[in-house]
């Protein structure tokens, strides 16, 4: 799954896109598989991945993400996508 997270900590609005690295670090820091994320994304899970993409980047965010979490004054997923996205089926077309 990939994500635009558009992430305010003060310094106006950002935009940034998660990537597979990024999945990866959380599926590792919170033992969840990237399928559980269909489900919903919690605030933290997507804190964590607007922190990582930010960092990403090479935007300078604080060194830890508690520290990252208590600056954000918006935090919202503006797109969202499959990594792999199926292929549209044929038709029939005649």
């Amino acid at each position: 799954m990939k994500l635009t997270i558009r992430v305010d900590i003060g310094a106006g609005p950002v935009d940034v896109e998660t990537n597979l690295y990024i999945t990866v670090l959380w599926e590792r820091k919170y033992k969840r598989k990237a399928s559980d994320l269909a489900q919903g994304v919690g605030v933290e899970d997507l804190a964590f991945m607007a922190y990582e993409a930010l960092k990403a980047a090479k935007i300078t965010v604080p060194l830890a993400l508690d520290d990252f979490i208590k600056k954000v004054i918006t935090l919202e997923v503006v797109e969202a996508s499959s990594a792999n996205p199926t292929p549209e089926a044929p038709t029939d077309e005649g």
